[in-house]
């Protein structure tokens, strides 16, 4: 297979290693329940094992991103989705939530992290006209995993047990992720893709760099209370569970959607200014939030939001390359997210402990609607163009 078409092979890879890692993490509101019930827990220690993971996975974005640019992203990605597989194995044996922040939050943490910025990065190289449509389609892996796993999780706890599901869970990411991670390359060494573009260190000493961090940050606080926290939302409005189940996939349809459509935003506005386009979209969709309690306003609310969050995911690695060049670019990244994860950590932490203090999540929203809003305007006045370092590598 000539490289042009194996191009579209390590497309299908990223999708597959982001379907299953994401696929996991995102079926975590699915569990939620189960873990009040079977442990007593209060809501923010329970979004204390989903951040906990989130946070770990964005953290460990830039040694994964490092590690995949020195070594190749095949062997990265191997060992995370080994890490992947053993956490949830391991996480069905939980006896406590103390158990579930070592097994399910470190597991999912380390796997997610040395198998998503790796093959996004991976991605990037192969590609010029088409690098935001082929990056849009590999990340929406996120929002197929997103889609479909948090149904076929809730059929399967009512089958299993939420045990048993996770020990089903680790059968598919070693089976699927396993065989994409064995099949994924790095684009062939050429001048453009070994030399070209800042180094991880001379990207730092820019402004830019700086600037898409704060901005990263800050989309993180809010980007997450949603995925965590909007099914127990509906369930306290009144709603059934199957319906909060519902509009987690419904959060996984928009994402799939902005990830593909990303593209034609992108041609149109250009890819920096489609990046703050979607964070002032995240923030007009948390708003709408706050204000909804029926039905068709959270699943329209559910489809927007993940419309805009998901358009910012597939639009990121583009503009990173668009910015810093191929040199670095996974270790670019996978710093970058470690903002997020900054973000992640607090964000569904700090909403659980609101609700449990308040019964409310309306601070925690507006909260969070705000901070995505200062994102868009901090992403907004990044300067267009590849920044010059402020020191030379030697």
């Amino acid at each position: 297979m000539n490289a042009r078409s194996f191009r579209w092979v390590v497309v299908l890879c990223a999708f597959t290693l982001m379907f299953v890692g994401f696929g996991a993490a995102y079926s975590f509101p699915v569990f939620f329940g189960a873990f009040e019930a079977e442990f007593g827990a209060a809501r923010a220690d329970v979004s204390l094992v989903f951040a906990l993971s989130a946070s770990l996975y964005f953290v460990l974005g830039a040694p994964g991103g490092v590690l995949a640019d020195r070594f190749g992203t095949r062997r990265v990605a191997l060992v995370g989705v080994a890490c992947l597989a053993v956490g949830l194995a391991a996480a069905s044996f939980a006896r406590s939530i103390e158990m579930l922040y070592v097994t399910y939050s470190i597991g999912l943490g380390i796997g997610i992290g040395l198998t998503y910025s790796p093959s996004v990065g991976a991605v990037q190289p192969w590609f010029d006209k088409q690098r935001v449509f082929a990056s849009g389609l590999a990340v929406s892996g996120i929002g197929f995993g997103n889609l479909i796993a948090p149904p076929l999780v809730a059929w399967a706890i009512d089958e299993l047990g939420w045990r048993g599901a996770y020990l089903a869970l680790s059968i598919v990411a070693l089976v699927l992720g396993g065989a994409a991670a064995a099949a994924i390359r790095n684009a062939p060494s050429t001048a453009t893709t070994t030399s070209q573009g800042l180094s991880l260190g001379d990207a730092m000493s820019t402004r830019t760099f700086w600037m898409l961090y704060l901005a990263t940050g800050l989309s993180g606080f809010g980007g997450f209370v949603p995925m965590v926290h909007l099914g127990r939302y509906a369930v306290d409005a009144g709603h059934p569970e199957s319906f909060g189940v519902l509009l987690v996939s419904l959060i996984g349809l928009g994402g799939l959607l902005g990830r593909v459509l990303i593209g034609v935003v992108a041609d149109r506005l250009g890819r920096m200014r489609s990046l703050a386009l979607m964070q002032l979209m995240m923030a007009s969709m948390l708003m709408f939030w706050w204000a909804s309690t029926s039905w068709l306003a959270l699943a329209l609310m559910a489809v927007g939001f993940g419309l805009a969050f998901g358009g910012y995911v597939a639009a990121f690695p583009s503009v990173v390359m668009d910015l810093f060049g191929a040199r670095s670019v996974a270790g670019i990244i996978g710093f970058i997210y470690t903002a997020a994860g900054i973000g992640t950590l607090f964000g569904p932490t700090l909403a659980g402990a609101a609700y449990d203090a308040t019964g409310s999540y309306s601070a925690s929203i507006l909260g969070a609607a705000t901070l995505a809003l200062l994102a868009s305007a901090v992403t907004w006045s990044v300067p267009i163009g590849a920044p010059a370092p402020a020191r030379v590598s030697r």
